[in-house]
């Protein structure tokens, strides 16, 4: 345990400072607030397309997170290192004996629990509600549900960690962020996907693009919680279930964004150990 005394400190010290910020209670009031407005709008009592009750409810949640979950993550995190590099604040804990690796991935650890915690709170006051109105609450959604949000929260804390890394200002590593997450979203959309495929490239090819970009797989794995033929997104379907199949994608949808996440991690750690700590 000795080994991980560091980790867990800076890890605590991470917390705590971002129970404190502002950033961490408007990131709490928005999720808390949608699903509070949902409640209140009567969302959960109505019926759309054979949704309703908290399959309804989670189905709306999951479209606000794909827009706004990743550009909250980037931006309260981005900053991380660099923020730490221009107020000194690294200069201090690395006078202690803290190893490089502790405070990078203590780092690393406090953030990703700082921006699943109100999520995580937003979706079990969902349930409790469900549960008091005795709606009847999907389990395996629900639960499928926590581990894509957790997935793309481990994702985009590694490219924001791998940013903040490699840029030596604040400024840089918001604009480089921002740029990202444009860039990331702009590929959601299957009629720029339908676009390319017409234009410049075979299908086969734009499809393996499309879903090599955690945003997407993100979308196409909570769609596949209500629609398992994937009905929606047309002729994209067929490649992916004919190459994935239904239970290999919904392992993918996880499992793939949270790799992809910690080797940005990864990489963000040898370039911040490699450069000029301050």
């Amino acid at each position: 345990m000795k080994k991980f005394k560091n980790l867990f400190l800076i890890f605590s010290i991470d917390i705590k400072e971002s129970l404190r910020s502002k950033w961490f209670l408007s990131y709490s009031l928005v999720f808390g607030g949608i699903v509070a407005l949902f409640f209140i709008s009567g969302v959960t009592e109505s019926k759309i397309q054979g949704f309703s009750g908290l399959s309804r409810l989670l189905l709306i949640f999951i479209e606000i997170c794909i827009v706004i979950l990743p550009i909250f993550i980037l931006i309260s995190t981005v900053r991380t290192i660099a923020a730490d590099r221009d107020s000194n604040v690294l200069e201090y804990l690395l006078s202690f004996p803290v190893a490089l690796k502790d405070y990078f991935f203590g780092r690393f650890l406090g953030r990703l629990v700082s921006v699943t915690l109100p999520i995580f709170g937003a979706l079990i006051l969902a349930l409790i509600w469900g549960v008091a109105k005795g709606v009847e609450v999907p389990w395996g959604i629900f639960f499928y549900y926590i581990g894509l949000i957790f997935a793309l929260n481990v994702n985009f804390l590694g490219f924001s960690f791998f940013i903040s890394s490699l840029v030596k200002t604040q400024e840089v590593a918001l604009g480089v962020a921002f740029f990202l997450w444009l860039a990331l979203l702009a590929f959601i959309d299957i009629l720029l996907i339908g676009f390319l495929t017409q234009k410049f490239a075979n299908a086969e090819l734009i499809f393996s693009i499309a879903l090599s970009n955690p945003l997407q797989v993100f979308r196409l794995g909570a769609i596949s919680l209500f629609d398992p033929e994937l009905a929606v997104i047309g002729p994209s379907a067929y490649f992916i279930l004919d190459n994935f199949g239904k239970a290999f994608f919904s392992i993918y949808a996880i499992v793939y964004p949270i790799v992809l996440g910690l080797i940005f991690a990864v990489l963000g750690y040898i370039a911040f150990k490699k450069r000029d700590l301050v």
